[in-house]
């Protein structure tokens, strides 16, 4: 009884005993969509990239045919230790302020680049990004002139 009282109010909506055949009810339930898994890594690798402005260096998210990315902390990146240390699953959302309502927020929303929005969550002790992408819309540019 004790652990159902731990338990938020938001993640008793999505707690289901699902079957084997069934996807998480985050996926089912509430749309998210499998974005990526972002491991953690003290060894540095000849393809990382560096992202100064957030002190890590990630590698594998472009060319992981899986979403798989490494990522090496700079020792004064302020970032959660759960980040630092355990693995993360990436769930694209459509609505990020909707989506973290109710759970424990262990990076707030922020911009990592243009027209990305992103924040991570706890649960069960496993942290859990949430990124939504500013959906672009472009529109046709009319044609001018012409003959008659």
């Amino acid at each position: 009884m004790l652990q159902k009282a731990l338990i938020t109010k938001r993640e008793d909506e999505l707690i289901k005993a699902r079957k084997n055949h069934e996807a998480p009810s985050a996926i089912s339930r509430l749309g998210w969509r499998y974005h990526h898994l972002g491991i953690p890594t003290t060894v540095p690798h000849t393809s990382e990239q560096h992202l100064k402005h957030l002190k890590v260096f990630v590698r594998g998210f472009r060319s992981s045919p899986f979403g798989i990315e490494w990522m090496r902390f700079e020792p004064d990146c302020e970032v959660n230790d759960l980040i630092r240390r355990i693995p993360h699953v990436a769930f694209e959302v459509d609505n990020i302020d909707k989506a973290i309502r109710g759970h424990e927020i262990i990076y707030p929303i922020s911009s990592p680049s243009k027209g990305v929005r992103s924040a991570m969550i706890v649960h069960d002790g496993a942290p859990i990004e949430l990124i939504e992408f500013k959906k672009i819309t472009r529109t046709k540019k009319k044609k001018t002139g012409g003959a008659a």
